[in-house]
């Protein structure tokens, strides 16, 4: 094959010899993907690397994955509804207008169901727009206003009692309530609502509850009410705002872009 015999053996020796930076690499690559509950790829792995002052490119965290059989969840591509009718007593002023500048201007808020001891537990989750940080959430047996409204009280309280936010929700029954809009009236706070059934209007928030069921929550659920409460806070306030990379934060994690804001892009 016209090789130089001596560059056979070079290859042959520089084979046997362990590379200690490529094994450390891999080994901190492996740490990121198992505290993400084997959920991040490639790019999310990078991120926290550079983080760490680590000089790596995604090509070579895709090699460190494949040697270390790294095989991130992958989930499955949401079927929207689209929908044409507004609610004409509740406008959608949002108009997905995403790209807020300010804490506390812009808050979303969604509700979804979880699988606990054999039977459907309700979790209602507020997103701050501006860095995507969750900052109320409530979990219930029922699915009903007190859920929505235990998720904005712990928003208005644990975010000084802000005042000029508009709230942004779906049509569902429990953000229509009378109970709901007289909490949001009593908080001074404006409501927007999507269109019927068109979930693009609340992207942000289908984007939070699609990471947590593809990257987090048990594939069989949980045994008990408490074992979710406890879970899913750890994710949410701890994991997804705290650690989790953001590609809308230029890959930070919510809190952490929020601490030590610069120029955010415009993605949902």
């Amino acid at each position: 094959m016209e090789i130089p015999r001596s560059s056979y053996y070079d290859y042959r020796d520089r084979r046997k010899k362990i590379d200690v930076e490529r094994l450390r690499l891999r080994a901190k690559a492996t740490e990121i993907f198992n505290k993400s509950r084997q959920s991040a790829g490639s790019r999310s792995i990078m991120s926290k690397l550079r983080q760490d002052g680590e000089i790596v490119g995604r090509f070579k965290v895709r090699r460190l994955m494949k040697e270390a059989n790294l095989v991130s969840k992958q989930p499955r591509p949401p079927a929207y509804k689209v929908a044409k009718v507004e609610r004409p007593d509740i406008p959608n002023h949002l108009d997905r207008q995403f790209d807020v500048q300010q804490p506390n201007q812009v808050w979303c808020g969604d509700i979804t169901y979880v699988w606990a001891q054999g039977r459907w537990i309700y979790l209602a989750v507020i997103l701050d727009l501006y860095s995507r940080r969750v900052v109320g959430w409530s979990l219930s047996e029922k699915v009903d206003a007190d859920l929505t409204i235990a998720a904005l009280d712990h928003a208005y309280q644990l975010r000084g009692q802000p005042t000029a936010v508009t709230f942004h929700s779906d049509q569902g029954c429990q953000y229509a309530s009378k109970s709901f809009r007289q909490r949001l009236w009593r908080y001074r706070i404006k409501q927007s609502m999507s269109r019927r059934g068109n979930c693009w209007d609340n992207a942000p928030m289908e984007r939070v509850f699609r990471s947590y069921k593809s990257e987090w929550m048990p594939s069989a659920g949980y045994t008990s009410f408490d074992e979710a409460q406890k879970d899913i806070g750890r994710y949410l306030m701890d994991y997804y705002n705290w650690y989790r990379p953001h590609q809308r934060n230029g890959g930070r994690a919510p809190a952490v872009a929020e601490k030590n804001p610069i120029l955010l892009s415009g993605n949902s």
